[in-house]
């Protein structure tokens, strides 16, 4: 027989406010980052082809993953990502096992954006729905090695088997705060469900709802490990169901970057109301505020910052440099550049169009279509088909300046 689970009989009003309230002080603030994060998203995704957005989508991803590692304390170098995707893994097992979990966060998110052909039915499920939840959890985890699936109780050594998709099974405390019992989680999580349904709120509170629910989530804190990273995916693939969320940015980057101040108004947003003026709820509304405006400021900022560096002078401007350097030292042919400018101002490259673009014979035009492909920086799904430009993780510095701190 399976063992009870504790539960303390916690109702789901002690997680209330589950959004700031309309007549909140925050809320006209709110509203306001809320419309100029769709003004700004929708105008970063407008400014490229679609098939460069999907290219600089899968950088995107080794980014995004590289930060939320960040967040967790483990620093896995943007190299060692990108060849993990390559599935060539390092023979050090520390900086493995992490290339292993870098991968099976990117192998997830990129099922959250449409990248792959297949998707359990839990990840096609509502976002803030439990199976969605318990979904991400059950593939990210069921993809990392054996020694990433066991926690040590800090008060008594136990060694705990982190078991994909299961709910927790015993009681936790994470800093200050105590989550809810284990019996109480899934009552929790159906509360949390009904409060943030897509189809009950407004096109402005579905947006406000993303931080709300990311910190009402680890309030939670449904499984024994792995709760962060879930919470991440969940609010990224909030996003792309209000329509401003794409693979061009990522939250996780803006939240990595101002690590103290995300932790600090997480931490706040656990504490209990502070007085008859904090809202109506049992947690402190205007601490649930701050994190929010916080959170959409962040995501404002992110999608400025990715805006700023796709700008399409810009970013032809930084591959010509680079491309000069790569003449320079003979690596590449100077007619190069022609063909890189076709492929990203028109999404490929036909590969008839290469003499005429270079201004050579047909034979010396293969080879310099030949050394691009060579050098990583453009595709073909076959020797015939059309060429794409691609965005390798080694040159994102260049080509993408600030991306990464500069410490990678």
């Amino acid at each position: 027989m399976s063992k009870e689970l504790q539960d303390n009989g916690e109702y789901p009003a002690q997680m209330e406010p589950m959004l700031p309230s309309a007549e909140g002080a925050n809320r006209r603030r709110l509203e306001d980052l809320a419309v100029d994060l769709v003004a700004k998203a929708h105008r970063l995704a407008a400014q490229l082809h679609p098939n460069i957005r999907t290219e600089v989508g899968a950088l995107v991803r080794s980014m995004n993953c590289y930060y939320s590692n960040l967040i967790e304390g483990h620093n896995t170098h943007p190299v060692d990502i990108d060849r993990a995707l390559r599935e060539d893994y390092s023979q050090n097992p520390g900086k493995r096992t992490l290339q292993l979990e870098a991968r099976a966060h990117i192998e997830v998110q990129a099922m959250l954006d449409g990248a792959t052909p297949d998707k359990p039915p839990s990840l096609g499920e509502l976002p803030a729905s439990a199976a969605f939840i318990r979904g991400v959890h059950a593939e990210f985890c069921s993809r990392l090695p054996d020694d990433l699936l066991w926690i040590e109780n800090p008060a008594s050594g136990e060694r705990i088997r982190v078991v994909p998709g299961e709910l927790r099974q015993r009681p936790v405390k994470v800093g200050r705060h105590v989550p809810v019992s284990p019996g109480a989680v899934a009552r929790f999580l159906s509360r949390f469900e009904a409060a943030y349904r897509a189809a009950d709120l407004s096109r402005v509170e579905q947006i406000i709802a993303v931080p709300a629910a990311h910190h009402r989530l680890l309030w939670i804190h449904p499984f024994i490990d792995g709760n962060g990273r879930v919470t991440r995916l969940m609010s990224h693939a909030m996003l792309r169901d209000t329509g401003i969320g794409t693979s061009l940015w990522s939250v996780s980057r803006g939240l990595a970057r101002n690590d103290a101040d995300y932790k600090r108004l997480l931490m706040a947003a656990d504490e209990e109301r502070h007085g008859d003026y904090d809202g109506r709820g049992a947690l402190s509304e205007a601490a649930l505020a701050e994190l929010c405006e916080f959170f959409l400021r962040v995501c404002v900022d992110q999608v400025e910052f990715m805006e700023s560096i796709l700008n399409a002078g810009t970013l032809l401007g930084r591959i010509e440099a680079w491309l000069t350097e790569q003449v320079t030292a003979g690596a590449l042919h100077q007619k190069s550049f022609p063909l890189i400018r076709e492929a990203f101002q028109k999404g490929s490259l036909e590969r008839g169009r290469v003499p005429d673009l270079t201004g050579l014979g047909e034979r010396q035009a293969r080879n310099v279509l030949s050394q691009l492909i060579e050098r990583g920086v453009m595709a073909s799904s076959g020797h015939r088909s059309p060429v794409r430009l691609v965005f390798p993780s080694e040159l994102a510095e260049r080509w993408f300046p600030n991306l990464y701190p500069s410490s990678t």
